[in-house]
């Protein structure tokens, strides 16, 4: 079956500014053979308070708006749609199948941004009319709703829908990892859920890798780990809200791969190299900016977080400049062997797995070699060190503890051609492995 439904050209694009609790209609995406511009209203451009949405992409200018080359629509638009989870939900929801029969089905970009929830990821939301804002559902679960959920399906009690598709129907939608909005006490999560398909403990390995990566310094969302109807929950607290006594504020989000200005299909070319620089120019702190991105790189490496594509790193944005945001997304990925590579380039063309990589492009990153060599030895004592406390309280098997020690934490390929006083690591990183 190849079924294409594009039934929507234009969509209107609400944004809470800085310091808002309340949207205002921005303007207007339209959707041309395939390509989807931007125009701003002109009551936004009248506005005293009004930013441009992002730059260098979006201009605070009248007018249809061109895209940067190689694009097809706005980029920081792009990082408000549905994730692979959720347009797959879309699709299961429009078409009513399920499996692998949503693999050939298709809908247009605009399509996804108006059929997905309105608390989504940033300060972006998007609509049908540019007069009246209508948040849709589905409305995010209380925290006791989760940890009741088995309980109230066996009484008939509906959950909402999201939770309901996370809990229930993640292994028959499949493709992505279940995820649901959760609202507890003025805090806002994403909430992660195990699927029957995990050969592994896929939330558990995400929940030690953030909570050691906030151990060894790395400024990472704060993350807890529930269980709900016979599946380990990860909460994630969102830090693009901001609770307040006149309501909910967002923070506007960009990717990196909005900032280095590639799409999905070029995705393979984004370079922490590339994205130092544009921190160097662009960032309102970047030395010490470029410190934690640098530290994050490490962390990657020495937990097995091969993932660390483009749109897993992000700042915020103000108007003017650009802050990165807590880390997130660190999860240690599957792996048979040693041999691995980082989804992102770290140095040039090489992407390698190894601590030596990050070692060659420190300088990138206004970080010298003593300073490097400091970083990676404090984050290997520390991960060392609360191993086995977080591993308990993630209530991990030994089975498992024993499946991620030296494979995907401290795997000996991340420690290959360290030389010189370099080679210290390998030593330290050995007797870590041993001892735990």
């Amino acid at each position: 079956m190849n079924s294409k439904a594009s039934k929507h050209d234009e969509a209107f694009v609400w944004a809470w500014l800085p310091g808002a609790t309340e949207p205002v209609v921005a303007g207007r995406l339209h959707e041309n053979d395939g390509l989807v511009t931007f125009n701003y209203g002109k009551s936004y451009l009248e506005r005293t308070d009004a930013i441009p949405l992002y730059l260098p992409e979006l201009p605070l200018e009248a007018g249809e708006l061109p895209l940067p080359a190689g694009l097809t629509m706005p980029n920081c638009m792009r990082d408000a749609a549905p994730d692979a989870w959720g347009r797959r939900v879309i699709l299961n929801r429009k078409f009513g199948v399920k499996g692998d029969d949503l693999d050939d089905l298709e809908l247009s970009e605009l399509t996804f941004l108006l059929e997905s929830g309105s608390d989504r990821i940033g300060a972006f939301d998007f609509q049908h009319a540019p007069d009246s804002y209508e948040p849709r559902s589905p409305v995010g679960a209380t925290l006791e709703e989760l940890m009741e959920s088995a309980k109230r399906v066996e009484q008939g009690i509906p959950l909402t829908l999201e939770l309901d598709q996370a809990l229930h129907h993640g292994s028959s939608i499949g493709g992505a990892r279940p995820k649901a909005l959760i609202e507890e006490k003025n805090i806002k999560y994403v909430a992660k859920f195990s699927s029957f398909s995990d050969t592994y403990s896929v939330v558990k390995a995400e929940f030690i890798a953030m909570r050691l990566a906030a151990l060894c310094g790395i400024n990472a969302a704060p993350v807890s780990l529930v269980h709900a109807s016979g599946k380990d929950v990860l909460l994630i607290e969102r830090f693009d809200r901001v609770n307040t006594p006149k309501g909910w504020r967002r923070k506007i989000m960009v990717s990196a791969l909005t900032m280095l200005e590639l799409d999905e299909m070029m995705a393979r070319y984004a370079s922490y190299q590339d994205l130092a620089e544009i921190i160097r120019h662009r960032f309102s702190d970047p030395a010490a900016t470029l410190r934690e991105l640098f530290a994050r790189m490490i962390f990657n490496i020495l937990c097995g977080n091969t993932d660390d594509h483009a749109r897993n790193h992000a700042a915020f944005w103000d108007g003017e400049s650009l802050n990165l945001t807590p880390a997130y997304d660190i999860c240690p990925q599957g792996r048979s062997g040693q041999e691995a590579s980082q989804a992102m380039l770290i140095n040039e063309q090489n992407r390698q797995s190894r601590i030596a990589s990050c070692l060659d492009a420190a300088h990138h990153f206004l970080v010298d070699h003593e300073e490097a060599l400091a970083i990676v030895e404090r984050q290997l004592r520390h991960i060392g060190k609360n191993w086995n406390d977080i591993c308990s309280e993630a209530k991990l098997t030994e089975t498992d503890r024993n499946f991620f020690w030296g494979r995907q934490f401290l795997n000996p390929y991340a420690f290959m051609a360290l030389e010189g006083d370099a080679a210290r690591l390998v030593a330290l990183a050995d007797d870590i492995r041993r001892a735990v």
